[in-house]
């Protein structure tokens, strides 16, 4: 979308604004967007991995709480549902059985966990996903709340990378 340079000279506002595509956090956004200037991507990726991991358990949920269930295809035009898209191609178009298997495991995770299964879909076939949410199912919530962070975390850099391309 931009290069870093171009990243560096947006007004703060604006660059919070586009980092909210990548993270929903308010805390962090203004954190990445007020660091500026950056000197190269890696820089930028460095500051923003730290500034994700000073947050909360309240703001990871918050982010998290931003992402459309796993399957279910982002409605927006804006940035942030154009991105969940992609990253959740695998799992939008699953074959039928899966397609079932996984809108159960939603709602099993979220009935058993309160909030919506978060995984880093890209790369991942939709039988790998619900794999990995059956088996997150059995997670206690302290283990689960790691591997929420843990996957976010994931999202949060690869899409800095699509926000700040080369």
């Amino acid at each position: 979308m931009w290069t870093i340079e171009r990243f560096n000279e947006l007004p703060t506002e604006r660059a919070a604004e586009a980092l909210t595509a990548c993270c929903a956090a308010g805390e962090w956004t203004r954190a990445v967007a007020d660091a500026r200037p950056y000197a190269d991507v890696d820089a930028l990726l460095a500051h923003a991995t730290a500034a994700f991991d000073a947050l909360d358990a309240a703001a990871i949920a918050r982010a998290a709480d931003a992402h459309p269930p796993i399957g279910r295809r982002a409605a927006g035009t804006d940035t942030e549902s154009s991105w969940s898209r992609q990253e959740q191609a695998a799992a939008a178009a699953p074959d039928t059985g899966v397609a079932a298997e996984l809108a159960e495991a939603n709602r099993a995770y979220t009935e058993r966990f309160g909030r919506v299964f978060l995984i880093c879909a890209t790369g991942r076939s939709a039988a790998a996903i619900l794999a990995e949410a059956k088996r997150r199912l059995g997670n206690d919530d302290d283990t689960e709340a790691v591997e929420v962070a843990r996957e976010l975390r994931g999202i949060v850099r690869l899409r800095l990378r699509k926000l700040v391309g080369p």
